[in-house]
């Protein structure tokens, strides 16, 4: 007797649209994905066909640290994706696999170490000092993306890359116009071919240099011939542009944090759990619309029971791998003494965010100082009246109107 093959039924497309979500509300369409299996398919708005949906966290850190799903594979497909324009170049390192992603985070890993990131502290504080001094003596009201969530961000990164300050608002112009899906494709391409310019004439004028910012590191390995330039300036590209996402994440922290007086009462009446209390933020927050980068499976897996065909097209979420309960007890609980908390917000495996560390620390320098030196701060309107981005990949409020 032959054995017969049992054929799966498909689950349902489900088309997720580019929803304009306010506050820290989390997506709808994704809690009913969620809900429907550990494995469903879904179509966005760009690009063409369906993918899978990859939902809960073993799944989730099984396909990102998995060789058998690639993101090089992805290059030349039009995958159904949320942003109109495809952002990373051929050869950029968020579509590049071992061992060539591993050569391009060589390069400038020195920069993202712990040592790396100290190196930064002082003078991060010292430039966040710098804003608060000027946020309090402008004196209330003030939005407080504008004052300090922006330009701190920006400097930091700009530090970081070597980019000099003069430069910081071409930076963030640039920034906006690539993460933004509301200009349409040509704006934002026109803005990443222009930021992609920059980075070649800085680069380049490194190529002998011994800095340790990201240009210099970049500059002396083109110079040794380690990386060829349209790698170092796509990779410097996507730091630049991550680097802002700060911006928003923290934008939705304080968010949490003016609108649940009691957890920011928490915090200031205990600065040892600050650190722990973040990293709770991280987790809770919806960082993001939808789903960032798309993986191709390069031969058939099983995930959670459901055959993934060798060529199909897969997603992770991150934003629902961190509200799994099997591994976050009572998920839409905010939880300060949560712990262990083994959130995936800055996502794992090889392309695990450069830039976690970073991140971290500014977002535990900002908590300081405003705790510190602007207790009764409050938002100056009403939770409903803040303004959040519109057509933005990554999520956050556009302004932030506080009192104190």
């Amino acid at each position: 007797m032959t054995e017969k093959t049992i054929t799966q039924p498909l689950p349902p497309v489900r088309h997720w649209p580019a929803l304009d979500l306010t506050g820290v509300d989390f997506d709808p369409v994704l809690t009913e994905l969620m809900r429907e299996g550990p494995v469903t398919r879904i179509q966005l708005p760009n690009g063409e066909g369906w993918a899978w949906l990859v939902t809960r966290y073993d799944d989730v850190r099984m396909v990102t640290n998995d060789a058998r799903f690639s993101r090089e594979a992805v290059m030349g497909r039009q995958v159904t994706r949320l942003a109109p324009h495809f952002i990373p170049a051929a050869g950029a390192v968020g579509f590049a696999d071992p061992p060539d992603h591993t050569r391009l985070r060589r390069s400038v890993a020195a920069a993202f170490t712990a040592r790396g990131v100290e190196r930064l502290r002082d003078s991060a504080r010292r430039m966040l000092d710098e804003l608060v001094d000027e946020l309090l003596q402008d004196g209330p009201p003030a939005d407080l993306t504008e004052a300090i969530l922006s330009p701190f961000p920006i400097a930091v990164i700009c530090e970081l890359m070597g980019v000099p300050a003069a430069d910081r608002q071409s930076m963030h112009t640039w920034t906006q116009l690539i993460l933004s899906s509301s200009h349409g494709a040509d704006v934002s391409e026109r803005a990443k071919n222009e930021m992609s310019a920059y980075f070649t004439q800085l680069i380049g004028d490194r190529k002998g240099s011994d800095g340790e910012d990201v240009t210099s590191l970049l500059g002396a390995a083109v110079g040794r011939a380690e990386l060829t330039m349209d790698e170092a300036v796509g990779l410097a590209v996507l730091i630049q542009i991550g680097g802002e996402a700060v911006t928003n994440n923290s934008g939705q922290m304080f968010f949490i944090l003016l609108t649940r007086p009691a957890l920011w009462e928490q915090l200031r009446a205990d600065p040892a759990i600050r650190p722990q209390a973040i990293d709770e933020l991280l987790r809770y927050i919806p960082h993001r619309s939808a789903v960032g980068l798309s993986r191709i499976a390069m031969e058939d897996v099983d995930v959670s029971g459901v055959r993934i065909r060798q060529g199909d097209a897969v997603y992770v979420s991150y934003l629902a791998a961190n509200r799994d309960p099997s591994v976050f007890p009572d998920p839409e609980r905010i939880d300060f003494s949560r712990s262990p908390n083994p959130h995936v917000s800055f996502g794992f495996g090889p392309h695990y965010c450069v830039g976690g560390m970073l991140a971290r620390l500014e977002s535990e320098l900002m908590v300081d100082a405003l705790l510190e030196r602007v207790p009764a701060l409050k938002l100056a309107v009403p939770p409903d009246r803040v303004p959040f981005r519109k057509g933005a990949l990554i999520r956050g409020p556009e302004a932030l109107p506080v009192t104190w």
